[in-house]
């Protein structure tokens, strides 16, 4: 019983040491090799911040491309999703809200087009990224709002489309408070 005692110690003080210890300091190294990308990345604006490059943000005004809706708000001190399955019916009836919103303020879109991006929230409720797709269903709107040309918005999309990394490992993406800085900047 006791050598099964010390073990059991001994397990546990490794398990507290590699996960409690050494693990967030590898972590928090790694980190600090890579600061633009691990503190939220400062977007600023004729000196003044107006966001974060990696957290998603409320796009509430017609003339701008939306974003991902957020789970949580878009508060980055309390990241996470709904935790509500696809047959929950509150999240059901949160999507179908979702879909109703944004169809309002796209009236040129029908429901089956929308990208499922555009009326889910991600894992982390601040996902700053939509798809292309996503960017290119909104046109129609931020055209007739900023008297522009469909063909501008599409060249702004591309110019602000990421590629998956190294070619591979993701989907294409379009950082949305990045276009819509870009998008200001057309006039």
């Amino acid at each position: 019983m006791f050598k099964n005692l010390k073990q059991s110690l001994i397990l546990t003080v490794f398990t507290i040491m590699l996960f409690g210890l050494i693990y967030p300091l590898f972590i928090f190294a790694v980190a600090q090799l890579m600061p633009d990308r691990s503190i939220g990345s400062p977007v600023t604006v004729n000196g003044k911040t107006i966001g974060f490059e990696n957290i998603g943000q409320s796009f509430t005004d017609e003339k701008y491309f939306m974003g991902r809706p957020s789970a949580v708000g878009y508060n980055a001190a309390s990241a996470g999703g709904s935790n509500k399955g696809p047959s929950n019916p509150d999240y059901l009836a949160e999507v179908q809200a979702r879909i109703d919103t944004f169809i309002f303020h796209n009236p040129d879109v029908r429901k089956e087009d929308i990208p499922s991006e555009m009326v889910t929230a991600s894992g982390s409720g601040l996902d700053p990224h939509i798809s292309p797709q996503g960017a290119c269903i909104q046109i129609s709107r931020i055209a007739k709002k900023r008297n522009l040309n469909t063909d501008q918005l599409k060249e702004l999309i591309r110019n602000n489309t990421e590629e998956p990394l190294l070619g591979l490992f993701g989907m294409k993406r379009v950082n949305v408070l990045k276009l819509n800085i870009a998008l200001d900047k057309l006039k």
